[in-house]
């Protein structure tokens, strides 16, 4: 199905997760696309420069693109900037990544993993990645309220655990 005709099967609403949200106005089949997620391009430089500082708000509509470029959803934005993040995601969001390799035309596709009941809302994992160590702290201001029993309270993706070096064992 297409992208544009299911937009219209979703509409932008008050959330109990959190603020705004995305809900189904209709069933919607497992494996659909939904919406692209739309807004400025930037590259990862000029997002740091205008969001430097903004990891303690815990509120981002950039999404990362590729290695090159973000999408800053602040500015230009769709409704799929207020789909919620939720521990156990009904959508997911796919990089597609343009044919003749311009990463400046690769696109966030939001796509149902399952099928969507009229009236539920639409999250997806954000897995969100600082470059910092995930302190208490962050992981509050970060913190998920989608309320899932299997619910990891946060939106933050853990860091990888390092492998323990190898000692040498004396002879």
């Amino acid at each position: 199905m297409n992208p544009l005709y299911m937009s219209r099967l979703i509409k932008q609403r008050r959330s109990p997760i959190h603020g705004n949200g995305v809900f189904a106005i209709a069933d919607i089949p497992a494996q659909t696309e939904l919406i692209e997620y739309r807004g400025r391009l930037l590259t990862h430089a000029q997002a740091d420069r205008l969001y430097d500082g903004t990891s303690s708000t815990g509120h981002t509509f950039l999404f990362t693109l590729n290695e090159s470029y973000v999408i800053d959803a602040n500015l230009d934005g769709n409704v799929a900037r207020w789909i919620n993040h939720g521990c156990a995601p009904n959508c997911r969001a796919v990089v597609e990544e343009n044919q003749q390799g311009k990463r400046r035309q690769d696109r966030v596709l939001i796509e149902s993993l399952r099928e969507i009941r009229a009236g539920e809302e639409l999250t997806y994992d954000y897995g969100i990645s600082l470059g910092e160590r995930l302190t208490p702290r962050l992981k509050r201001i970060w913190a998920c309220q989608c309320g899932d029993p299997a619910c990891i309270g946060t939106m933050l993706k853990p860091k990888r655990k390092r492998p323990a070096k190898a000692r040498n064992a004396a002879p």
